[in-house]
């Protein structure tokens, strides 16, 4: 067996296939999980790639053989996964590698209503358990049985409920589905809007031919901002491979930050819920809360990463959270994510404003980012450490944060250092007043980095 270190990550099992991640491996993990849910039944879904059908099946095995029935959900999005786990009240096991390569496979689990399975939620159990390899099998009578169950027009119409209808107009739409899962997706939650919807690359294809399914990065996105212009589109959206994720490109062509598309989604589900709470991971944009307190909401900062946020929704009942990478979090959508929702939402908020939205963006965009920059290190926690204790001496007053790494709040600029949870990296987030400002800063802490690394 490959060393679990490697594939249990903080939030899901993610690894290469088959050297790391195979059908033994997911078959004992569907034994492990079937009895940490402790569930009559388990949803199961997967993305296109060519590794599904079979790690899917092994997984199947695993649970039919703990006495726990499974419902086969075929292609689905992560966030239609998440939806059925609401909708029908049952856990779930989503194989996707989200944004990695094609030799990558992994799997993200919930339970119940989205309930996310995290390392410190579940995850480090499962994998005690499959490393025990002491699993519940029952006599062939008692075992499991497997269904098959659509769930696509029942999570569309689920996705199209979050706006009114009546007041879209007829906007050029192109959705860069780059070959993931937003190819079979996207169109279904479109279906009867009067939007004229235009998609790049919707061939389910695993192998990723066109480009990489990582809208965050700005190289992936160039064939979505040269469509936009050539079609004279108002919108352009970049989904990644399991179609969670979706990154806004204006009418102008240029992308729009995922801490600018959290600030607009906020003030229209202020509108909708006045006086809510919203969250916001701490690497977004300082407008995200400014926005959220001047249109009457209360803004909750979180840790990056989905289990934690969603962990959060739920103490605080808060509407909507938004994480600059681009994950948009729903409280009537189970908690969970959806890249699909945030898109309608904007659109929505384009149509009743009826002005472009390089225009409309304008007062959600007070300052400049760095985008997150990584930098190697051996030690990353040590590099964090030596950081914090070079800023809590040359600069006093300034406010500093262990919540998620290392925040350091200097006024008229801040920004955040966190380790990778999978690789030796840090991670730089670096918010100022202008772009000379914030790349001196960059620079400035860059430099100490790399003088502890």
């Amino acid at each position: 067996m490959a060393s679990l270190d490697d594939i249990f990550k903080a939030y899901d099992i993610r690894a290469l296939v088959p050297e790391q991640l195979d059908a033994d491996l997911a078959r004992k993990v569907g034994s492990a999980f079937a009895a940490f849910a402790r569930s009559p039944r388990i949803l199961i879904g997967h993305d296109m790639r060519p590794s599904g059908p079979e790690l899917v099946e092994a997984f199947t095995e695993g649970v039919t053989a703990a006495g726990v029935d499974v419902v086969l959900l075929g292609l689905v999005s992560t966030d239609e996964l998440f939806y059925a786990t609401g909708a029908l009240d049952a856990p779930g096991a989503m194989f996707t590698a989200s944004h990695n390569p094609a030799r990558y496979n992994g799997i993200k689990l919930c339970l119940a209503r989205a309930k996310p399975v995290g390392i410190e939620s579940g995850l480090a159990e499962i994998r005690s358990t499959v490393e025990s390899g002491q699993f519940r099998v029952v006599p062939g009578p008692e075992r499991g049985t497997v269904s098959h169950q659509d769930v696509l027009a029942a999570y569309a119409a689920k996705a199209r409920s979050f706006i009114d209808e009546s007041v879209l107009k007829p906007l050029r739409v192109v959705a860069d589905t780059a070959n993931g899962m937003g190819g079979l997706v996207v169109p279904a939650v479109f279906e009867g809007l009067p939007f004229d919807l235009e998609l790049l690359y919707p061939e389910l294809d695993g192998n990723f031919p066109n480009h990489p399914a990582d809208p965050i990065q700005a190289e992936n996105l160039r064939d979505l901002q040269a469509m936009v212009l050539s079609r004279g589109a108002d919108v352009g959206l970049a989904f990644d491979g399991d179609a969670d994720r979706c990154f806004l490109v204006d009418d102008k062509g240029q992308l729009v930050s995922g801490s600018t598309t959290t600030a607009i989604v906020a003030k229209a589900m202020l509108e909708k819920y006045p006086g809510s709470i919203v969250l916001h991971n701490l690497i977004c944009s300082k407008t995200v809360p400014e926005v959220i307190r001047e249109n009457g909401g209360t803004p909750v900062v979180t840790r990056v990463g989905h289990s934690f946020i969603k962990g959060v929704m739920a103490e605080t009942g808060a509407v909507f959270g938004g994480e600059h990478s681009g994950h948009y979090y729903f409280r009537d959508n189970y908690n969970a994510d959806s890249g699909s929702i945030a898109a309608l939402v904007v659109l929505e908020v384009v149509s009743k404003a009826g002005m472009a939205l390089s225009q409309l963006r304008r007062p959600f965009e007070r300052y400049a980012q760095s985008g997150e920059l990584n930098t190697e290190a051996s030690r990353p926690g040590a590099v964090i450490d030596a950081i914090g204790e070079f800023f809590a001496g040359a600069y006093p007053d300034a406010g500093q944060s262990r919540l998620d790494g290392l925040t350091v709040d200097l006024g008229d600029w801040w920004f955040n250092l966190r380790p990778s949870n999978t690789e030796p990296l840090v991670r730089l987030n670096v918010e100022a007043a202008d772009r000379a400002a914030c790349d001196a800063h960059t620079r400035e802490v860059q430099a100490l980095i790399k003088e502890r690394s």
